[in-house]
């Protein structure tokens, strides 16, 4: 493994143990040149997938632009990394076990709606709004309508509990 700080092409693995449930290896690894430490990962690839773009243009799946996509989706939110590593690693599998040499980016951004959908609904509508190139706030609401009674409606303001009298406003303390 070629060392990501200084290029030398000897480094040295000083602790592996398992990690995703046992689907991939974690590997600390020092540079004897530049004393440099790193993580990689060792996981199982059961097929090359190739994704098939909107262009029309074919290139290999990778499995770290899925893990940024859904990063960025996922940014300053409060889900476990567990849980995002599960996700990522359970669409790779999909993927890989479904048999075709080939799956469109469509297909790909369907099963992360999917996952993200269940995982985080800012988080959806994030990359939803990437993925589905919404131009206009109608966009938002529609999707924000198949996501159920939960939410409120854009624009509409959270009903008052009944019979709870409206509370003062608070005054910031002094500070001295």
């Amino acid at each position: 493994m070629r060392c990501p700080y200084c290029g030398g092409s000897e480094t040295q693995v000083k602790d592996s143990r398992p990690s995703e449930d046992g689907a991939a290896i974690r590997r600390r690894r020092v540079c004897p040149d530049c004393a440099g430490r790193f993580t990689t990962f060792e996981r199982v690839q059961l097929r090359e997938v190739v994704v098939l773009k909107r262009s029309g243009k074919r290139v290999p799946f990778d499995r770290d632009k899925l893990q940024r996509s859904i990063d960025v989706a996922l940014r300053k939110r409060a889900v476990d990394p567990e849980r995002i590593e599960r996700l990522v690693s359970g669409i790779t599998r999909q993927l890989e076990s479904a048999g075709e040499p080939e799956v469109t980016s469509e297909a790909i951004g369907e099963l992360v709606m999917a996952g993200l959908k269940g995982l985080d609904d800012v988080a959806y509508v994030r990359f939803a709004s990437v993925y589905k190139n919404f131009r206009e706030a109608k966009d938002f609401e529609d999707l924000l309508g198949t996501l159920g009674d939960g939410l409120l409606a854009v624009g509409a303001e959270p009903e008052s509990p009944p019979d709870e009298p409206d509370a003062p406003p608070r005054r910031r303390a002094a500070r001295s």
